[in-house]
């Protein structure tokens, strides 16, 4: 049976952050954990249905918070001043991911020694961002995510794999940018893969993303192909 559990958790500074965690209960078994981090609106069902997708798959999945308990957007301009705290304070959200990063792995239903994490939009800089720390888990998955490094860079090895599973057409993260990303990857030595999908735009996972003339549009086929490469990369990382 599937099991959703929400979860408080909180930093050293006592700040509260809202979760929830998935698994399929069939098992008792630990399994591999997988966070989700959200887009720049907050975490919202869009991510706990793709947890919930990662339970069916026999994974933990996590949908995280990284904004803070009750910090949601009501529109895009809330949206932009929430992602824009963690986006002009790159340590700080750095420091949110370690943070899921350690109270997934403390979950019963856990494996601590094979986690992974998918992104989307915001949420896929934020993965990329935790594979950038050095952080020793098996790899990161970003969608239609925002490709720019922090500066300064922290410079560590990159000891995760990464996919990279973007729009030729997202006007967030041109193709020129997908070049730069590639030669960070290479700079930092990570085992590293690029899907790109053309006739394919921002936001190409979500059904509610109907923007064409901004770029942002569901894609269905560019969703279910690369729902189905995430799929392929975890079965390859994890035991």
């Amino acid at each position: 049976m599937i099991i959703k559990e929400n979860i408080t958790y909180r930093d050293a500074s006592r700040n509260e952050f809202e979760g929830v965690v998935v698994w399929d209960d069939s098992h008792p078994q630990p399994k591999p954990g997988i966070l989700v981090s959200h887009m720049w609106s907050g975490q919202s069902g869009f991510e706990v249905e793709k947890a919930t997708e990662l339970a069916q798959l026999g994974y933990v999945g996590f949908a995280i918070d990284n904004y803070g308990k009750g910090r949601r957007a009501n529109g895009p301009e809330d949206a932009q001043k929430l992602m824009d705290e963690l986006d002009h304070n790159r340590p700080l959200l750095q420091s949110r991911m370690f943070l899921a990063v350690d109270t997934l792995k403390k979950h019963k239903a856990v494996d601590d020694t094979q986690i992974g994490a998918i992104g989307f939009c915001f949420g896929g800089k934020c993965v990329l961002d935790l594979a950038r720390s050095g952080i020793q888990i098996r790899g990161v998955v970003s969608f239609h995510g925002l490709l720019d490094p922090p500066v300064p860079h922290p410079n560590k090895e990159i000891q995760s794999a990464v996919l990279v599973l973007h729009g030729w057409e997202d006007p967030m993260a041109l193709p020129h940018d997908m070049v730069k990303l590639s030669e960070e990857m290479n700079t930092h030595k990570a085992d590293w893969n690029i899907h790109i999908y053309g006739h394919t735009g921002h936001a190409f996972t979500n059904p509610k993303a109907q923007f064409p003339e901004k770029g942002l549009f569901f894609e269905p086929t560019s969703n279910r192909r690369s729902w189905d490469a995430m799929i392929y990369f975890f079965n390859e990382l994890f035991d």
